[in-house]
């Protein structure tokens, strides 16, 4: 894990400012969804980026949305298979 040297305070109502050089830098832009995760220890917590990911088999590519469900391609063919 790499030490970025930056230290925030958490605000009265739970929340951190992640600074500007770090959302830069991740492609995070303003309104973007982050997911959060605790590590296997529950000692960190891990912040990402979202991305979209099939409902069936969590691939991250060719992502459509049906029926607001999210559903990759492959997983669209196989289904019209059955």
């Amino acid at each position: 894990m790499k030490n970025v040297g930056i230290v925030r305070k958490v605000d009265e109502l739970g929340r951190i400012v992640v600074p500007i050089e770090l959302r830069r830098s991740l492609g995070i832009g303003d309104r973007a969804e982050v997911e959060i995760y605790l590590d296997d220890d529950n000692e960190r917590i891990i912040l990402r980026k979202h991305q979209p990911m099939c409902a069936f088999c969590q691939s991250e590519e060719n992502i459509i949305s049906y029926k607001n469900q999210l559903i990759c391609k492959n997983c669209v063919i196989e289904i019209g298979e059955e």
